[in-house]
């Protein structure tokens, strides 16, 4: 493994571990799943460009406009959970509240 596939790699690893043991705040949940999907989009533009393949070559184009709107939605989501619960603690959310 390389040490450019090694970064990437402990980048997603380390967003995911970041999303599974660090849930105190929506907005970090937020930053830990944008930090996966940049990881994601950098490792599939260098392993598009290591190929040499044209065909190839639309997919982290599409995965970063997943991940913009992933990212629209969250914040969203973000504004209106502050404006109702007035506070972004996910243990303050509950499913069973309207």
């Amino acid at each position: 493994m390389t040490p450019v596939h090694f970064s990437f790699s402990s980048a997603f690893v380390l967003g995911l571990m970041g999303l599974a043991f660090h849930r105190t705040h929506l907005l970090s949940a937020l930053l830990c799943l944008e930090g996966m999907m940049l990881s994601l989009f950098i490792a599939l533009a260098l392993w598009a460009l290591q190929f040499e393949s044209t065909g190839f070559s639309a997919a982290p184009m599409l995965l970063l406009a997943f991940s913009a709107c992933e990212a629209s939605a969250g914040l969203a989501l973000l504004v209106a959970t502050a404006r109702t619960h007035g506070t972004d603690r996910l243990q303050n959310l509950s499913l069973l509240q309207c």
